[in-house]
């Protein structure tokens, strides 16, 4: 940052070429790739898998007695704070105690502390985190299925479509303006991350699970260096605007 407080363009240089956002020796050997890198694996990831359980379960659950209780249980990861959410995270893949190694210890697995290896480090946040999104998408899409009239669905029953084809022909299609907000909500949140990677592995081991986000808030509060934190703010804020993009569209579109 210049001397009047001004972005120089030698911090976009800096930045843009620094290991932290991206680092081309992680295609060779492995993480870390960078935290530019690893919040679009962030997005491949969670982004289709809380769209689809978020609509699997809102279908499955629908008119099911006791669904509502269920529903309550996995809402619970949106309600509670996202800093718990990755202090249990970190808990769930712990070696000794976590779940999710009781669970791969019945089944004859491979059980390690997942968060504290490299490899294992990223994607145990994501999927970890699967539970604490899917909430979102679920109540959304349950709110949309409501919208639906039942004579569409009594009118395919009568034609003899099957329960398959009165899902792709009828409910997905019906649900699209829900999906455009699930889908815009979910990728500005994935943009943003930090208070679950901030508390679970602070990014590390050795930068494998970090994030913009968290990039921001070190290069600030710990280097200090507020010129190269505000080059990744335009960053995340340049790609948030971009991911809005299809909601504001949509948007427009029913308005019309």
């Amino acid at each position: 940052m210049d001397d009047d407080g001004k972005i120089s363009l030698s911090n976009y240089i800096e930045v843009f070429s620094s290991r932290d956002i991206l680092d081309t020796r992680g295609f060779g050997r492995g993480f870390p790739y960078g935290s530019l890198i690893h919040n679009i694996l962030w997005i491949a990831i969670h982004l289709p898998l809380t769209t689809i359980v978020g609509l699997f379960l809102a279908v499955l659950l629908r008119g099911v007695k006791g669904g509502g209780i269920v529903k309550s249980v996995i809402f619970l990861g949106m309600v509670m704070p996202m800093i718990v959410g990755g202090i249990m995270i970190r808990f769930m893949f712990e070696e000794n105690v976590g779940v999710v190694n009781l669970v791969l210890h019945i089944l004859g697995l491979e059980t390690k502390t997942w968060t504290a290896y490299p490899e294992t480090a990223l994607f145990a946040l994501i999927f970890g985190s699967v539970w604490l999104w899917t909430g979102f998408s679920m109540i959304l899409y349950s709110a949309g299925l409501e919208t639906i009239p039942s004579t569409y669905y009594e009118a395919a029953q009568i034609d003899g479509a099957s329960k398959a084809k009165m899902l792709f022909k009828i409910t997905i299609p019906l649900l699209k303006p829900i999906t455009v907000v699930v889908l815009t909500m979910t990728l500005l949140w994935e943009l943003k991350v930090f208070d679950i990677v901030y508390i679970a592995t602070m990014g590390g081991p050795g930068g494998s699970s970090n994030v913009l986000a968290l990039q921001m808030y070190l290069y600030g509060f710990r280097e200090w260096d507020f010129g190269k934190s505000a080059v990744v703010a335009v960053l995340i804020a340049g790609s948030t605007l971009l991911a809005a993009i299809p909601m504001m569209k949509s948007a427009g579109d029913e308005a019309e």
